[in-house]
C-alpha cells in the first residue's frame, strides 16, 4: 500500500486530537442535576408553605406565583425521577421493546451499499462494490459522504426531545397558580414520553452510525459491524470517566480485531440480537437519567430539544472519528505507531451515567471474548 496522502495524514492528526464540540460538551450531562435541583426547590417551597399558612393563602390568590411555580415544578421533577426504571431489567417492557423494534426497522430503510457504490461511480471513482471504497483516498470518500448527517440527525432528534419535553411539562404550562401541584403530569405520562423519546433517539443513533459506516465502505448489516455500531453509540453517549473508558476500550478492541481480519464465524445472529436487546435496555436507562431536564416546565421543551441535538451531534462525531480511524489504520497499519493514547476525563458525576460494555455483553451471550 502506498504512503498516506497529505489529506489523509491531516485527517489522522485531526482524529488523534479531536475532543468534541464545545456545545455538546457543555450541554450534555446537566439534565439530571437540573431536575434534582428543581425537585429540591419544590420540596423547600412545599415545606415553607406548610409552615406559613398566611403565605399559602396569598399564594392561592395569585400574589406568590414564583413560590407556587417552584412547588409545581418540584413535584413534576420528583415524579419524573420516580418514573425512571430502577434497573436495566425494567426496560424490557413491551412498550419500549415494541417502539425500539419499529424504530429499528425504519432506521434501516434506504441504508443501501448499492446506493453508495453508485454515488462513487458518478464521481468517476473506481468502485464496483462496497469494499472498494476502503481502497480510495479519504478525500474521495469525503467528497461523496457530505455533511448532511451532521445536522439532519441532530435536528430530527431535537424535535423528538422538544416533543417529549412538551408532553411532560405541557400540562404545567397552563396550570393557574391556584391549580396547585396536583396539576403536574402523571408518572405514566412522564414514563411514556421518556420511553418513546429514548427509543426514537436510539433508532436515529443506529441509523446515523450505519450511514457513516456505509460511506467508509463497511456494511452495517454485517454481524460484526452491528457490534461496532453499538460500541460507537455507546462512546458517543458516555459521560462519566468510567463509562467513557469502557466505551473507548470497546471501540479500540473492536477496531483492532476488525483491522486484523479476525474470524467472526462464531458470531451468529442470535448473539448479536441478544446483545442488541441488552444494549438497548442499558441505553434507555442512561439516556433517561441524562435527559431529566425535560421535566422542567417551559425550559424542559428547550432543554429536551437541545439535549437531544447535542446527543446525536456527539454520536455523529464519534462515528466519524471511529470510522476515519479504522479506515486509515486498515489502509496504513504503520500509523498505529503514531497513535496518541486516549485520555478519558470525567464530564459528569459518576452516578449520572450507566457503564456499558458491548464486548462484555458479547461474551455473556456466548460470542468471542475480546475484552
Amino acid at each position: 500500500m502506498a504512503d498516506p496522502s497529505d489529506y489523509e495524514l491531516a485527517a489522522w492528526r485531526d482524529v488523534q486530537c479531536f475532543k468534541g464540540r464545545p456545545l455538546s460538551r457543555a450541554m450534555r450531562g446537566v439534565g439530571e442535576q437540573m431536575a434534582l435541583g428543581f425537585s429540591a426547590i419544590g420540596t423547600q417551597a412545599t415545606t415553607y408553605l406548610a409552615k406559613h399558612p398566611k403565605t399559602q393563602a396569598v399564594v392561592a390568590k395569585g400574589q406568590g406565583a414564583a413560590v407556587k411555580t417552584a412547588q409545581v415544578v418540584g413535584t413534576g421533577a420528583k415524579q419524573a425521577v420516580g418514573a425512571i426504571p430502577d434497573g436495566v431489567t425494567d426496560w424490557s417492557g413491551q412498550a419500549f421493546d415494541s417502539i425500539r423494534r419499529i424504530v429499528g426497522r425504519i432506521s434501516r430503510v434506504a441504508l443501501s451499499p448499492a446506493r453508495v457504490v453508485k454515488l462513487h461511480q458518478k464521481r468517476g471513482h473506481d468502485v464496483t462494490d462496497l469494499a472498494d471504497v476502503r481502497r480510495l483516498d479519504l478525500k474521495q470518500v469525503d467528497l461523496v459522504r457530505g455533511r448532511a448527517a451532521s445536522w439532519y440527525y441532530p435536528a430530527t432528534a431535537a424535535l423528538s426531545g422538544a416533543g417529549a419535553g412538551f408532553l411532560i411539562t405541557g400540562g404545567e404550562l397552563a396550570v393557574p397558580v391556584s391549580g396547585g401541584a396536583s396539576a403536574a403530569p402523571s408518572g405514566a405520562v412522564i414514563a411514556g414520553a421518556m420511553v418513546g423519546d429514548a427509543a426514537i433517539v436510539l433508532g436515529l443513533a443506529s441509523r446515523c452510525v450505519g450511514q457513516v459506516s456505509l460511506h467508509y465502505g463497511y456494511d452495517p448489516e454485517e454481524p460484526a459491524e452491528k457490534l461496532f455500531i453499538m460500541s460507537v453509540v455507546n462512546a458517543g453517549t458516555a459521560l462519566s470517566a468510567t463509562a467513557k473508558a469502557a466505551a473507548m476500550a470497546d471501540v479500540s478492541r473492536l477496531t483492532q480485531a476488525l483491522v486484523r481480519g479476525k474470524v467472526w464465524s462464531i458470531l451468529d445472529k442470535s448473539v448479536v440480537s441478544q446483545v442488541s436487546k441488552q444494549f438497548a435496555k442499558a441505553f434507555g436507562v442512561r439516556f433517561t437519567k441524562q435527559s431529566l431536564g425535560k421535566v422542567v416546565p417551559v425550559a424542559g421543551i428547550v432543554l429536551g430539544g437541545t439535549f437531544n441535538w447535542t446527543t446525536l451531534e456527539a454520536i455523529v462525531d464519534a462515528a466519524n472519528i471511529a470510522y476515519r480511524h479504522r479506515f486509515l489504520l486498515e489502509k496504513y497499519p504503520s500509523l498505529a505507531a503514531e497513535e496518541v493514547p486516549v485520555s478519558v476525563t470525567a464530564e459528569a458525576a459518576e452516578d449520572a451515567d450507566e457503564t456499558i460494555s458491548v464486548l462484555r455483553e458479547v461474551s455473556d451471550a456466548g460470542g468471542p471474548d475480546l475484552e
